[in-house]
Protein backbone atom coordinates (compact mmCIF):
# COMPACT_ATOMS: atom_id res chain seq x y z
CA UNK A 1 0.00 0.00 0.00
CA UNK A 2 1.27 3.49 -0.83
CA UNK A 3 1.76 5.77 2.17
CA UNK A 4 2.55 9.43 2.70
CA UNK A 5 6.24 10.34 2.95
CA UNK A 6 5.34 12.44 5.98
CA UNK A 7 4.52 9.21 7.84
CA UNK A 8 7.85 7.52 7.05
CA UNK A 9 10.15 7.23 10.04
CA UNK A 10 13.75 8.34 9.59
CA UNK A 11 16.27 5.81 10.85
CA UNK A 12 19.58 6.06 9.02
CA UNK A 13 18.63 8.78 6.49
CA UNK A 14 16.04 11.53 6.08
CA UNK A 15 13.40 10.51 3.54
CA UNK A 16 12.45 14.17 2.96
CA UNK A 17 15.34 14.95 0.58
CA UNK A 18 17.03 13.02 -2.21
CA UNK A 19 20.21 15.12 -2.44
CA UNK A 20 22.07 17.33 0.05
CA UNK A 21 24.47 19.42 -2.10
CA UNK A 22 26.05 21.21 0.87
CA UNK A 23 26.82 17.94 2.61
CA UNK A 24 28.42 16.47 -0.51
CA UNK A 25 30.46 19.61 -1.20
CA UNK A 26 31.77 19.63 2.36
CA UNK A 27 33.01 16.07 1.96
CA UNK A 28 34.67 16.85 -1.37
CA UNK A 29 36.52 19.81 0.19
CA UNK A 30 38.30 17.62 2.73
CA UNK A 31 39.01 14.09 1.44
CA UNK A 32 41.81 13.63 3.98
CA UNK A 33 39.24 13.78 6.79
CA UNK A 34 36.58 11.65 5.15
CA UNK A 35 38.77 9.07 3.37
CA UNK A 36 41.93 8.77 5.47
CA UNK A 37 44.33 6.39 3.76
CA UNK A 38 42.63 6.62 0.38
CA UNK A 39 40.33 4.25 -1.45
CA UNK A 40 40.67 1.45 1.09
CA UNK A 41 38.60 3.44 3.57
CA UNK A 42 35.87 3.98 0.97
CA UNK A 43 35.71 0.22 0.37
CA UNK A 44 35.19 -0.36 4.08
CA UNK A 45 32.42 2.24 4.17
CA UNK A 46 30.51 0.22 1.56
CA UNK A 47 31.21 -3.15 3.16
CA UNK A 48 29.96 -1.79 6.49
CA UNK A 49 26.44 -1.53 5.05
CA UNK A 50 26.64 -5.14 3.89
CA UNK A 51 27.74 -6.03 7.42
CA UNK A 52 24.69 -4.21 8.84
CA UNK A 53 22.44 -6.30 6.60
CA UNK A 54 24.22 -9.52 7.53
CA UNK A 55 23.81 -8.79 11.23
CA UNK A 56 20.08 -8.12 10.78
CA UNK A 57 19.65 -11.33 8.79
CA UNK A 58 21.81 -13.58 10.96
CA UNK A 59 24.53 -13.83 8.31
CA UNK A 60 25.43 -12.79 4.80
CA UNK A 61 28.08 -12.68 2.10
CA UNK A 62 29.83 -9.94 0.16
CA UNK A 63 32.14 -9.95 -2.84
CA UNK A 64 34.67 -7.14 -3.22
CA UNK A 65 36.28 -6.85 -6.67
CA UNK A 66 39.23 -4.57 -7.45
CA UNK A 67 38.92 -3.78 -11.15
CA UNK A 68 41.66 -2.96 -13.66
CA UNK A 69 40.22 0.51 -14.38
CA UNK A 70 40.67 1.59 -10.77
CA UNK A 71 37.06 1.04 -9.83
CA UNK A 72 35.83 -1.22 -7.04
CA UNK A 73 32.61 -3.17 -6.79
CA UNK A 74 30.97 -4.50 -3.64
CA UNK A 75 28.09 -6.96 -4.02
CA UNK A 76 26.06 -8.37 -1.14
CA UNK A 77 23.12 -10.72 -0.68
CA UNK A 78 21.08 -8.59 1.71
CA UNK A 79 17.53 -7.28 1.32
CA UNK A 80 18.54 -4.36 -0.91
CA UNK A 81 18.14 -0.65 -0.24
CA UNK A 82 14.71 0.28 1.08
CA UNK A 83 12.50 1.42 -1.83
CA UNK A 84 8.87 2.52 -1.46
CA UNK A 85 6.00 4.18 -3.31
CA UNK A 86 4.62 7.37 -1.86
CA UNK A 87 1.05 8.66 -1.80
CA UNK A 88 1.35 9.69 -5.47
CA UNK A 89 2.61 6.28 -6.52
CA UNK A 90 6.13 7.60 -7.14
CA UNK A 91 9.05 5.27 -6.51
CA UNK A 92 11.29 6.57 -3.73
CA UNK A 93 14.47 4.95 -2.48
CA UNK A 94 16.17 5.72 0.78
CA UNK A 95 18.71 8.49 -0.04
CA UNK A 96 21.77 6.62 1.17
CA UNK A 97 24.18 7.97 -1.44
CA UNK A 98 23.50 11.69 -1.59
CA UNK A 99 22.47 12.62 1.97
CA UNK A 100 24.10 12.18 5.35
CA UNK A 101 23.78 9.08 7.48
CA UNK A 102 22.05 10.45 10.58
CA UNK A 103 23.88 8.00 12.81
CA UNK A 104 27.28 9.48 12.01
CA UNK A 105 26.71 13.16 11.26
CA UNK A 106 24.07 14.46 13.67
CA UNK A 107 25.42 15.56 17.04
CA UNK A 108 23.29 16.08 20.14
CA UNK A 109 22.42 19.74 20.69
CA UNK A 110 25.29 21.73 22.21
CA UNK A 111 27.86 18.96 21.80
CA UNK A 112 31.14 19.54 19.98
CA UNK A 113 34.04 17.27 19.22
CA UNK A 114 37.65 18.35 18.57
CA UNK A 115 37.87 16.30 15.39
CA UNK A 116 35.97 18.92 13.38
CA UNK A 117 37.95 20.80 10.76
CA UNK A 118 36.60 22.57 7.70
CA UNK A 119 33.14 21.02 7.91
CA UNK A 120 31.18 20.94 11.19
CA UNK A 121 29.65 17.65 10.06
CA UNK A 122 33.13 16.09 10.22
CA UNK A 123 32.45 15.64 13.92
CA UNK A 124 31.39 12.11 14.69
CA UNK A 125 29.04 10.85 17.31
CA UNK A 126 30.78 9.38 20.36
CA UNK A 127 28.99 6.07 19.83
CA UNK A 128 29.76 5.92 16.09
CA UNK A 129 31.55 2.76 15.16
CA UNK A 130 35.14 2.72 13.99
CA UNK A 131 35.89 0.85 10.78
CA UNK A 132 38.52 -1.90 10.73
CA UNK A 133 41.18 0.55 9.46
CA UNK A 134 40.86 2.44 12.75
CA UNK A 135 39.07 5.48 11.31
CA UNK A 136 35.47 6.60 12.01
CA UNK A 137 32.60 5.37 9.91
CA UNK A 138 30.65 8.16 8.23
CA UNK A 139 28.46 6.47 5.64
CA UNK A 140 27.87 5.84 1.98
CA UNK A 141 27.61 9.51 1.04
CA UNK A 142 31.36 9.80 1.61
CA UNK A 143 31.96 7.12 -1.03
CA UNK A 144 29.63 8.76 -3.55
CA UNK A 145 30.98 12.28 -3.00
CA UNK A 146 34.62 11.20 -3.37
CA UNK A 147 34.09 9.06 -6.48
CA UNK A 148 34.20 10.19 -10.09
CA UNK A 149 31.21 7.98 -10.65
CA UNK A 150 29.24 5.39 -8.73
CA UNK A 151 26.56 2.98 -9.94
CA UNK A 152 24.12 1.58 -7.39
CA UNK A 153 22.23 -1.51 -8.52
CA UNK A 154 19.52 -2.61 -6.13
CA UNK A 155 17.47 -5.82 -6.03
CA UNK A 156 14.47 -6.17 -3.74
CA UNK A 157 11.38 -8.34 -3.60
CA UNK A 158 9.31 -5.38 -4.83
CA UNK A 159 11.50 -4.54 -7.83
CA UNK A 160 15.03 -3.93 -9.07
CA UNK A 161 16.72 -0.82 -10.45
CA UNK A 162 20.05 0.89 -11.05
CA UNK A 163 21.13 4.52 -10.65
CA UNK A 164 24.32 6.40 -11.56
CA UNK A 165 25.98 9.19 -9.56
CA UNK A 166 28.82 11.55 -10.42
CA UNK A 167 30.68 13.11 -7.49
CA UNK A 168 27.74 12.16 -5.29
CA UNK A 169 25.00 13.69 -7.42
CA UNK A 170 22.49 11.39 -9.19
CA UNK A 171 22.63 11.81 -12.98
CA UNK A 172 19.96 9.22 -13.83
CA UNK A 173 16.67 8.18 -12.36
CA UNK A 174 15.90 4.71 -11.02
CA UNK A 175 16.30 2.70 -14.21
CA UNK A 176 14.58 -0.69 -13.93
CA UNK A 177 16.61 -3.87 -14.38
CA UNK A 178 15.35 -7.40 -14.94
CA UNK A 179 14.48 -9.36 -11.84
CA UNK A 180 16.78 -12.38 -11.47
CA UNK A 181 15.13 -13.75 -8.32
CA UNK A 182 17.84 -12.49 -5.98
CA UNK A 183 18.05 -9.61 -3.51
CA UNK A 184 20.96 -7.42 -2.52
CA UNK A 185 23.01 -4.47 -3.68
CA UNK A 186 25.89 -3.95 -6.08
CA UNK A 187 27.86 -0.73 -5.67
CA UNK A 188 30.58 -0.03 -8.23
CA UNK A 189 32.56 3.16 -7.78
CA UNK A 190 35.72 4.78 -9.14
CA UNK A 191 37.42 6.91 -6.48
CA UNK A 192 38.80 10.30 -7.47
CA UNK A 193 42.33 10.32 -8.85
CA UNK A 194 44.12 11.42 -5.62
CA UNK A 195 42.40 8.68 -3.64
CA UNK A 196 43.23 6.04 -6.24
CA UNK A 197 46.86 7.16 -6.16
CA UNK A 198 46.90 6.88 -2.38
CA UNK A 199 45.31 3.46 -2.39
CA UNK A 200 47.64 0.70 -3.55
CA UNK A 201 45.23 -1.48 -1.66
CA UNK A 202 46.31 -5.06 -1.11
CA UNK A 203 43.63 -7.72 -1.42
CA UNK A 204 44.95 -9.60 1.60
CA UNK A 205 44.74 -6.45 3.75
CA UNK A 206 41.12 -5.95 2.73
CA UNK A 207 40.37 -9.58 3.55
CA UNK A 208 41.96 -9.19 6.97
CA UNK A 209 40.01 -6.02 7.68
CA UNK A 210 36.75 -7.56 6.52
CA UNK A 211 37.11 -10.46 8.95
CA UNK A 212 36.30 -7.94 11.70
CA UNK A 213 32.57 -8.31 10.92
CA UNK A 214 31.43 -11.58 12.52
CA UNK A 215 28.15 -11.96 10.57
CA UNK A 216 29.59 -11.20 7.13
CA UNK A 217 31.74 -13.47 4.98
CA UNK A 218 33.78 -11.41 2.54
CA UNK A 219 35.61 -12.58 -0.58
CA UNK A 220 38.10 -10.22 -2.24
CA UNK A 221 38.99 -10.66 -5.91
CA UNK A 222 41.87 -8.63 -7.43
CA UNK A 223 41.37 -8.17 -11.19
CA UNK A 224 43.92 -5.37 -11.55
CA UNK A 225 46.60 -5.75 -14.18
CA UNK A 226 50.25 -5.28 -13.37
CA UNK A 227 52.11 -2.37 -14.98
Amino acid sequence: MNTSRADWRNTTHDWAGAVDPGHLEGIRRDPAVFAPGGAGHLILEVVAYAADEAECNGGGRALVTLHADGSVSVADDGRGTDTRRDERGELVKKPVMATKDLRFFDLPEGQTLPEARTLPEARTLPEARTLPDGHPRRGMSVVAALSEHLVHTNRRRNGSWTQRYEHGVPVTGLDPVDDDGSTGTLVRFRPSVPLRAAAGQAADELTRWASSWPYLTVEVVDDRREG
